[in-house]
């Protein structure tokens, strides 16, 4: 999982070296990333590592639960972020409506150059031999080549 450093307020970039992809909870076995507003995000994430905790690491039940409180508590619902979660099995984007996808290809992408990163990631999967690492920096690569909002200080984790 890979996200660039980018903060931007408007059409100013007021940080470039944020890191929006950690490795989660306690046995340190899940991934995630978030893209919108920082301090929704950062709200989010640790409500995910809560409910981690609470359902023993089981990543599914711990992102349909939080995808849950998050559609329906009052003060969550307000929260305008996007997380994608991982383990070694899964991969699922949560979103405040409710939604929890798994993509059929295990491929996945948010924020503002998402769009791009995941049309190369997934051409390089198709098309090359390269190796998952190679391909998750390839394509935020060309994604910051694109997008105005996506820059080249990459943060790269696996599991």
């Amino acid at each position: 999982m890979a996200g660039d450093g980018q903060v931007s307020l408007g059409e100013t970039v007021v940080k470039s070296s944020a890191r929006k992809v950690r490795v989660v909870g306690k046995q340190k076995s899940v991934l995630a990333g978030f893209a919108g507003s920082t301090a929704d995000a950062l709200t989010l994430l640790e409500k995910f590592e809560q409910t981690l905790e609470k359902y023993s690491n089981n990543l599914a039940r711990a992102a349909v639960e939080l995808a849950k409180d998050w559609r329906t508590d009052r003060a969550l619902r307000r929260l305008e972020a996007l997380l994608i979660v991982a383990d070694r099995e899964k991969t699922l984007l949560l979103s405040g409506t409710g939604d929890v996808v798994e993509p059929d290809d295990g491929v996945i992408a948010i924020g503002s150059g998402g769009n791009f990163a995941l049309a190369a990631a997934r051409a390089l999967m198709r098309h090359t031999d390269l190796d998952l690492t190679e391909v998750v920096k390839a394509a935020m690569l060309i994604a910051a080549e694109i997008c105005v909002f996506t820059n080249e200080n990459l943060i790269i984790e696996s599991i």
